[in-house]
């Protein structure tokens, strides 16, 4: 039998591997990374390998003149289609080149000073970089989370980690940004099954944009105005990846929050002008309340129905009026439709209302001030699917300043003076999930977060720039209708009666008395029943 100590001195004892099986083990070992790296990337390997047999067969002409080739066809790509260049070339070549000499090297000690690296049986685990994706002004980079971390934990560091890279600004997103493009023609269907594994769920992944160019410092130009405005996807600003953003405007309120001189004139401005197509055709309604005394809306009066800048009464009435034509909507569309749809004899009526704090906190009058509330409430709770809006700028968003702020389901926050001041307008969350709009620069003007449909995560734009000169040729060329102001009488109906409830019989009055008195006091009357 073998002893304790026999078994104490085998186990001591190393294992002594001859050297050709141990190059043999480096060998395969490096074969198959090679290999499985060649399986990841196809491309890149069938580029290598036609690489080498054109110098294997034409020596280095083979190689000068493809690359000559390939470059010219390269221009003239990106001179005919610039955005399918970036996304089918550019984009993937230039992501692939950082991705390994920009982000893999700094890699693992970003994300370990940032406190996203977990500790798992006493070594260290670190998120892996899978992708890394570019076009002119962002990189985005998909992230594999360790295990049991969240996107929550990279969007409270996102900032660490725009710096560690080397830039101001990052965004996480918990879902691939972006939407699957719409496929169109014979092999469609094809394509769509691509795209519904390429855009599917992955709780896994998360997606780090990095701002490598910020492209909102240039001014952004006004806008094309529409003959037909389309409510659901009207332009409006530019956002950091050059594509335009789009409000959806249909049955819905919009809140602009913001400081002084943090350009809310442009958002409003902005959306008044693609409107200009539907305020000529009768399509809609402008009613403005500017309570600076038309100091900032005076200018486009002649595209407005309604205008009240002077008079809080007169803002009152136009309040109470938009009221007038939501019942008359709710009595003649109920039982109908459930969302009015815009005509230019039943058109969409538009309240703007600039500085909404005066109507709301700041007015001496406090009658007059309950008499605006009161419409406001009906007119936000109420209003959407009848097609009566309300877009509202204010500076201060508190909820003693504006106590019905969460009946504003679409919301813009431009620069803000306080970081509370950001979930107020977004919600809850939203700072740390990268809107930092009280960090805003001085530049900045015009320059706000946005809510991305469909997801929590915000989106940083810039809205366009709309001069003096500009509103005085959009209220030229696109000036209200005669009869707009009176929009009742424009819609020609009358507002439905209600039904007319026939009165309960009534009980009698006075006090009931026992049986046994009543017949007692009958006999006293002669029989007479009382």
């Amino acid at each position: 039998m073998t002893s304790a100590g026999d078994l104490l001195v085998i186990r001591s004892k190393k294992l002594k591997l001859p050297f050709w099986m141990v190059l043999l083990g480096l060998l395969l070992r490096w074969s198959g990374r090679i290999l499985w790296w060649c399986v990841r990337h196809p491309v890149a390997t069938a580029a290598v390998v036609l690489a080498c047999w054109l110098y294997v067969e034409f020596d280095w002409p083979g190689l000068v003149v493809p690359l000559v080739l390939a470059a010219a066809a390269s221009a003239v790509w990106r001179w005919r289609d610039e955005s399918s260049w970036w996304a089918w070339l550019a984009g993937p070549l230039l992501g692939s080149w950082r991705r390994v000499f920009v982000y893999r090297r700094a890699w693992r000690e970003a994300v370990t000073l940032c406190g996203l690296s977990e500790m798992y049986d006493h070594r260290p685990v670190l998120p892996e970089l899978l992708r890394v994706r570019s076009d002119q002004a962002l990189d985005v980079l998909t992230v594999r989370m360790v295990r049991g971390q969240t996107p929550e934990q990279f969007q409270a560091v996102s900032a660490n980690l725009a710096y560690a890279f080397g830039r101001r600004h990052a965004r996480v997103y918990s879902e691939r940004p972006g939407d699957p493009p719409t496929r169109t023609g014979r092999g469609a269907w094809v394509l769509r099954l691509v795209d519904r594994v390429r855009f599917r769920d992955r709780p896994t992944l998360v997606y780090l944009a990095l701002v490598r160019t910020d492209a909102l410092r240039t001014v952004v130009p006004p806008f094309a105005v529409p003959a037909v405005p389309d409510f659901t996807a009207l332009p409006l600003a530019r956002r950091e990846d050059l594509r335009t953003w789009s409000l959806h405007l249909l049955s819905t309120h919009v809140l602009v929050g913001g400081a002084t001189r943090s350009g809310k004139g442009s958002v409003l401005w902005s959306l008044v002008r693609v409107l200009g197509g539907g305020i000529a055709s009768g399509l809609v309604r402008l009613w403005v309340i500017d309570p600076k005394g038309g100091m900032e809306f005076a200018l486009g009066r002649p595209m407005f129905a309604r205008f009240a800048g002077r008079s809080f009464e007169a803002m009152a009435d136009l309040l109470d009026e938009a009221v007038e034509v939501l019942r008359e909507r709710q009595n003649r569309l109920a039982g109908r439709v459930r969302v009015h749809a815009p005509t230019e004899a039943d058109p969409l009526v538009v309240v703007v209302i600039d500085e909404m704090a005066a109507l709301t906190a700041y007015l001496q009058d406090v009658e007059l001030r309950k008499r605006i509330a009161s419409s406001l409430g009906l007119l936000l709770s109420q209003g959407a699917g009848v097609g009566v809006l309300v877009v509202a700028a204010l500076q201060d968003p508190r909820k003693d300043v504006l106590p019905f702020r969460d009946l504003f389901p679409t919301r813009i926050a431009l620069g803000l003076t306080e970081a509370s001041q950001v979930d107020m307008v977004l919600g809850d969350g939203a700072r740390k999930r990268g809107a930092l709009a009280d960090q805003m620069p001085r530049w900045a003007k015009g320059v706000g977060y946005v809510i991305l449909d469909g997801t929590p995560d915000p989106m940083r734009v810039r809205f366009s720039y709309v001069s003096d000169d500009d509103i005085r040729d959009m209220a030229r060329q696109y000036p209200a209708p005669v009869d707009a102001s009176d929009i009742l009488a424009q819609v020609g109906r009358e507002t439905a009666t209600e039904p007319v409830r026939l009165p309960l019989p009534r009980k009698p009055s006075g006090p009931l008395l026992p049986e046994s008195l009543r017949n007692l006091l009958d006999r006293d009357t002669g029989g007479d029943p009382r």
